[in-house]
Formats: structure tokens, sequence, C-alpha cells
């Protein structure tokens, strides 16, 4: 049985871990006794007190390589990322030797409009697969019932399969990436969404490294109880910084990976669930310290939550839990606003407890402030926000809002003032999305900030001024106040003041579809936000590729697909856009509203026209087309899309597919 250890020790223990740092050495163990018998005290050096401290002090030096291995990771998916634009932009230029006039001096030719592919029109089974257009707005992808459902009964792949066959190397490497690209179903009963396989490995991977230092060379025995719950601190503390540089809306993870906050939220909630189960272990593990040690020698439990270090810790504890459950999605989702105010007034009362709770923790404490300040003051509220006019209408539906405001664009300033200064008025890009603020709505939205993603198209490089859009379905909370103070007030016909802070977002969706050859646009509902400064970017960049004499249409063929879940809704974008981009050589799609004949199929009508396209890969064997998928919409229709390029991956097609989900 383990032995008790004496008060007189404790305390000194206690003191040690509280002042010890990395470069305490052991020769503060002298002078410390445990008693071993009943009689009394032994006052020697004993084993398992040098091995309660050696515990701490390691610990101590221990938790130092942690930011050097976050550091190590980071610098790797910077190679990673800056090695991928680099091999891009080779590819670019290749691509604009080989097509330029002196290969090609017959000029550029377009694809005549009635060889377009078809896709299916009508579905089979219980859920809707129509993909007709609506009414008035025929699909140049149109094609006889008997082709599509000849399509739906044989194998897709079938042609393809005969006449390349893959070596088994090959085949293992695609059936891989075709995993890793899956999205299983949501957790039952509580309807959990899950990621795909690849972000569950990451999240996997980064759950297993905070095991690794929170058990390593720590002795599970009860005399060692309280290196245990130093250990769960330390490590606690030591994710503090990144806790909250995941969570800035301006952070040099960005530049250095490409990704944005809002694609690392998901690493930055898992991250926050593991700190709250460390923060539980600590506190577990110091009552069992109190019911070991301390209780059997008179300092009941009241005494010893009272401590000032234990009340302290412990409020921060309840910070933080509070924290973690008011940023379940049940919550988030019926109360934002509410959600907004706790997480901001609960951590800065957090990282104040933490402060005054352990001396050891005011490093972490104070870089996690000082990140949290920079990005919410010196940005956010300084050099990332502008105040403008704007004109707010209602649309048809009577459901949606538009936002409209013209934007002044000044790309003046050195490199280090532009890099600094992101705001509205140096421009956007496409998929990027600004928080909205409106004072004049009411009180309680002053100091609130809404995500929107900005649904019109990035100004050229040239331009003087930008025109930005923001379409906001009226949910609950600020964007039903929005409608509500519409439909009473008059709006609709005065400018008024808005707040825009931002833009933010990362650029792989244009990346994706820049670089591919066949792409696939997939918008549902409101990700109409996403997908038409996307198509936009296309259209411009292909304007220029037609401008140097390169290969525009036989290039790049592109798929547009448009759920809505009531026919009017088309107008939020307009008939005439809609025809513009079928004048462009698009394939547009926009099958019957959801609201009159359910959900189409749409991992059909993916897999159908990029297996059509797939054609000019047998034709040409020594050319592998690169198709890039985008999609925007609910959860469902994500993992639909997702899934269907999985299996169509697995099967050893080059594609890749980026998810823009809207709604935090």
């Amino acid at each position: 049985m383990d032995a008790v250890i004496s008060m007189p020790a404790l305390k000194a223990a206690l003191r040690l871990s509280l002042s010890a740092t990395s470069k305490t050495s052991l020769s503060r163990v002298e002078g410390l006794s445990i008693s071993t018998t009943s009689e009394g005290p032994l006052q020697r050096k004993d084993p398992r007190l040098q091995k309660l401290v050696e515990g701490i002090l390691f610990s101590r030096k221990f938790i130092l390589t942690y930011q050097v291995v976050i550091a190590a990771l980071l610098l790797s998916f910077a190679a990673f990322h800056w090695g991928g634009k680099v091999r891009r932009s080779r590819r670019r230029r290749n691509a604009t030797r080989k097509t330029s006039p002196r290969h090609h001096r017959a000029g550029v030719t377009k694809e005549p409009k009635d060889q377009k592919s078809g896709v299916l029109e009508d579905g089979s089974g219980d859920t809707s697969s129509s993909s007709s257009t609506l009414e008035g707005t025929a699909s140049p992808l149109a094609a006889s019932n008997s082709k599509v459902n000849d399509n739906e009964r044989s194998p897709l792949l079938k042609k393809q399969r005969a006449s390349t066959q893959r070596k088994p190397r090959l085949r293992a490497v695609s059936s891989v990436r075709g995993w890793l690209m899956y999205q299983p179903r949501p957790i039952p009963i509580i309807n959990k969404s899950l990621p795909s396989n690849a972000t569950t490995f990451i999240v996997l991977a980064f759950v297993a490294l905070n095991v690794f230092y929170t058990f390593f060379r720590v002795p599970l025995s009860i005399s060692m109880l309280f290196v245990f719950a130093d250990r769960a601190s330390l490590v606690f503390v030591a994710n503090l910084p990144l806790l909250y540089l995941l969570a800035a809306k301006n952070q040099p993870i960005k530049l250095l990976t490409g990704y944005s906050y809002e694609s690392l939220n998901i690493i930055h909630r898992r991250l926050g669930e593991i700190m709250c189960v460390l923060a539980l272990l600590h506190s577990a593990g110091m009552i069992g310290v109190w019911y070991t040690v301390l209780r059997p020698v008179g300092l009941s439990f009241v005494a010893f939550v009272l401590k000032r270090i234990i009340l302290l810790g412990t409020g921060a504890f309840i910070a933080y839990e509070l924290i973690y459950f008011t940023s379940l999605g049940s919550f988030r989702q019926r109360w934002y606003e509410l959600f907004l105010i706790l997480h901001v007034i609960l951590q800065a009362a957090a990282l104040v407890l933490l402060w005054f709770h352990h001396h050891g923790s005011r490093v972490y404490v104070g870089i996690a402030l000082g990140i949290f300040l920079i990005d919410r003051l010196v940005f956010r509220l300084m050099l990332n926000s502008r105040t403008l006019k704007a004109q707010i209408i209602a649309m048809e539906d009577q459901e949606t809002v538009q936002i409209s405001v013209k934007i002044p664009i000044k790309r003046d300033g050195n490199i280090l003032q532009r890099a600094l200064l992101v705001n509205v008025t140096q421009g956007w890009k496409s998929t990027e999305h600004v928080f909205l603020t409106i004072p004049g709505l009411s009180r309680k939205h002053w100091i609130q900030a809404h995500p929107f993603t900005i649904a019109s198209a990035a100004p050229s490089a040239t331009a003087s001024e930008g025109s930005l859009d923001l379409i906001i379905r009226a949910q609950d909370g600020f964007s039903r106040d929005i409608l509500t103070h519409l439909q009473t007030c008059i709006w609709s016909h005065d400018y008024f003041t808005i707040r825009l802070d931002g833009p933010y977002g990362s650029q792989f969706a244009v990346d994706l579809v820049q670089d591919s050859d066949l792409v696939v646009v997939v918008a549902g509902g409101s990700g109409i936000a996403v997908a038409w400064p996307l198509l936009q970017s296309l259209i411009t960049e292909s304007n220029v590729d037609l401008e140097n004499a390169r290969m525009h249409s036989n290039q790049k063929k592109i798929l547009f697909v448009w759920v809505v879940q009531r026919e009017n809704h088309v107008l939020w974008i307009g008939e005439n856009r809609i025809d513009a981009l079928r004048a462009q050589g698009i394939d547009v799609v926009i099958p019957k509203p959801t609201a009159e004949c359910g959900r189409p199929d749409i991992g059909a009508v993916v897999q159908t026209w990029i297996g059509q396209h797939y054609t000019d890969t047998i034709s040409n064997p020594g050319r592998v087309l690169r198709t890039g998928v985008v999609c925007s919409g609910p959860d469902g229709m994500n993992r639909v899309v997702r899934n269907t390029c999985s299996r169509l991956v697995a099967a050893g097609r080059d594609i890749s597919v980026e998810i823009e989900k809207f709604g935090w």
C-alpha cells in the first residue's frame, strides 16, 4: 500500500509546484520528509518523495517540447501548402507555353452548343432525382430519358475500366484517397454530423498527441496523484495560446498554411473539448489529493475548496465548462447572440482567474490574452472594420434580405500596409465573407457581428469601386430582426449605416477550380452566395485566357447545379444572369424546387456529368483530366456530393473536393 505523505512534505511539494520552472534543480528536495509508520515521521530523504519532486520538475521541462512539436507541425503544413502553390504556378506556366499561339496557330475554337452533354431528367426511387430545370430555363445538359435511364442501369465506369487497367499500387492509392474523402453518416439519435475521414484522422492524431503529453512518464499511483493533476494542468495551459490563435480571425496560420479561421474551427472546437477534459482531470486529481492526504489530517472539503488557489481554479474550471456547453451546436442555433456574448465574457473571466490561480500559467495566459486583444481590438475594431452606407431590400419571397453597398476600392500603400489593412476597401476575393453589424437595428446589436458570405463578384485589379452584396436568409435572431424591421419601416428606400469587418476566408475552392479541367459547382439555397462569385471568377479567368490565345472552352468545362426550395428563389440572382452563364458555355442545372418535388439526386447529376466528360481521357490517354468539385449547401447535400466524389476517386478518377459550409 502506498505511504501517506506528511503535511510538511506535501506543503513543500505544493510550494515547489507553484514556483518550479524548467530550470529548477533537484536540490530543492533537501529537507523534505514523509511518514512511513504510525509512530511518526522519519527525518530522512525518501525515494517516493524524491520521485514526487522529480515528476514535478520533469513535467516543467517536458511541457516545453509541446510548443516545439506544434511549431514543427505548422511548418510542415506550411511547406506542403507553399510547395503546392509552387507546383500549381509551374503547371499554369507550362500550360500557357503549350497553348500559346506558337503551338496553336489556328486560333481559339469553342465547343458548339449542340454538343453539350446531357444529364438525367428524372430519377427513380423514393426521393426525387429530377434534374430538369425550372420551366422556361432549359438546361444545355438536357438529354433523352432513354439515354439517361440506360446510364442509370449500366455501370458508369464500365468502358473506362475496360480500357484502362490500373496497377495494384495505383488502385491501392486511389482506394486510400477515396476512403479519406468519405464522410460517414451522422451519429444516430443526437444527429451529430461527422467530418470526412481525413479530418477525423487529423483530429484523432491531435487528441493522441495530447494524451501522450498528459500521461508520458506519469506514475499512475495514489502517492503520485499530485503529479498527474499537475501534468494535466500544464498540458491545459500549454494549449491556451493555440486555442486562442485558432479562434482569432486575424492570425499567421492562414499565411503559413492557407487555412483561415473557419477552416480551422473544427480543430478549435476539438481542442476546447480536450481542454475541458484536462481541466476535469486536474480537478479530479486535486480532489483525490485532498481525499487521500488532506482529509485524514483534518482538513474538511469546505476548507479545502475555500483555499484561495482552489477557489480561483474552481472559478476558471466553471468558466471553461460553461464555454463548452454554450458552444454546442444546439445552443448556438437557438441562441446565437447569447452564445457570442457569453463566449467573450467567459473567456475574459477565465483568463483572469487562471492568471491568479497559478504563477506558472501567467506566460501562457499572457500570450493568449495578447492574441485575443490584438485580434479583437486592433484588427477587428480598428484596422479591418469600415463603416459604410448600404441599402437593404426584402426579396420577392419575403423571407430573404439583400444588402447592397458601393465600396470605393483603394489599393495604395506599401506591402506591409496592404498586408495589415485587410478590409473591404482593399477589395475581396471569391468565397470570402464579412462580419456584419447594424448598430441602428437595436441596442443589443451595437456590438454584435454576424458572418455572411459575399454574394457579389470580386472587383477587378483595376477597379476603383466595388459592389458588395449580401444575401441573408431570415432564420431567427439577427436575420429575423432585419426582416421584421424591413416590414415595419421604410428602410428599403433609404440608405443606412452598417459596419463590415473583413473580408476573411480561405482560397482553396478558388485555387481548386482554377487548376481543374472539369469544374462542378453545387449550391443549395443561399449557398449561391458562394457559388455565384466563384463562377464569376472562372468566367473572368477564361476571358483572360482567351485574350492570351489559350484554348478556352476545350480546356475547362463547367457544371453549375443550384437546388432551390421555391421557384422564386432563382430571382435572388435573376434569370438574366443565369442565361449569361449559359452564354459563357457553362452547363446550368436547376432542379425543380424541393418544396414541390422533394430533394433531387444531386449525386447522380454530378456522377453522370463527370462520367460523360471523362471520355476525353479515353480518346487521349496521355492526358489526365483534373476535376474540381465545390459544394456549398446543407450538411446532407454536402455529404452526398463528397461521397459521390469519394466513390469516383476510389475508382481511379483525379477528383478534389472543397466543401464551403455556410453556418457557424
